[in-house]
């Protein structure tokens, strides 16, 4: 059975990775100064931060329509026996539904990934080696829905709070506040939502450390697969704190760096950066 597996453009995996695993992404529109733009084809994160360091308003996205949705699930089966799309989160955007939407009647299986990131990385690659393995799409979609989704640990340090308050999910007190204590809260995708879990204060670099140890120091039931450090832009050498303080915790197979695209930096701002892996099979 051939099988391609496609996800949206909120996966952050990194171009070798999709080049590697031979991904597809279907972008997202990015809505920025009156103009539409398509998630990582012509518009980067970078460009979004400039945007707003020049006074432009928070760029907002919108979700890939069940038309686009369905033109591209047509072309890839005119080669491929089946597909596997992975999507953000349903309770954070409307793709997984229009996914599902254009999927009827055809051999495709939009997945809910719960998540974000490469949280929905981790899934899009455990398909791809699953369908490696001669497993069949039905399979693999029941795999990763009852399986691999449960078991994703996604959370991020963010070193910012003001591009949280353009997007009126952090008020003008609490930003105020976090500023005169340093203080770094640590977002946590709970039940397929973002939430807000420990905060840490001090230099970044040391609450980045004390967050690794948190998640990872001796605990028992994290799969040792693989780990990705995703981040919004940062220092390269915070990413090699990152890397030290992970290898100290755990030993991972792989530690894969990728770097977030627009749906996340866009409410996040640069300067963000989390730890993303799994918990072992019970």
């Amino acid at each position: 059975m051939k099988i391609k597996v496609t996800v949206d453009s909120t996966n952050d995996l990194s171009p070798e990775l999709m080049e590697k695993y031979d991904i597809t992404a279907i972008p997202l529109t990015v809505n920025m100064g009156g103009r539409q733009y398509k998630d990582l084809v012509d518009v980067t994160p970078d460009d979004i931060y400039r945007h707003v360091d020049a006074g432009g308003d928070l760029p907002k996205t919108s979700a890939i329509n069940a038309d686009e949705y369905r033109a591209r699930f047509e072309e890839l089966l005119k080669d491929y026996d089946a597909v596997i799309h992975i999507n953000i989160s349903s309770e954070m955007s409307a793709c997984h539904q229009n996914a599902r939407l254009a999927a009827e009647g055809l051999p495709v299986y939009p997945i809910d990934s719960r998540n974000l990131s490469s949280g929905s990385g981790h899934l899009a690659l455990i398909a791809c080696e699953k369908a490696a393995e001669g497993m069949d799409a039905a399979a693999i979609a029941d795999y990763l829905n009852n399986n691999a989704a449960p078991r994703l640990d996604v959370s991020f340090l963010l070193s910012r709070l003001d591009y949280m308050h353009k997007g009126g999910r952090c008020s003008a007190v609490t930003l105020l506040g976090a500023n005169v204590l340093r203080l770094r809260p640590c977002i946590e995708v709970r039940d397929g939502k973002m939430g807000v879990g420990k905060k840490y204060r001090g230099p970044f670099a040391r609450c980045l450390e004390q967050y690794v140890k948190d998640r990872l120091a001796g605990a028992e039931d994290i799969d040792p697969h693989r780990i990705f450090i995703t981040h919004s832009g940062v220092d390269p050498q915070l990413v090699e704190t990152v890397r030290k303080a992970i290898g100290q915790c755990q030993n991972f197979e792989e530690v894969l760096e990728t770097r977030a695209g627009c749906t996340v930096s866009s409410h996040c701002g640069d300067g963000c950066l989390g730890i993303l892996y799994l918990h072992k099979e019970k």
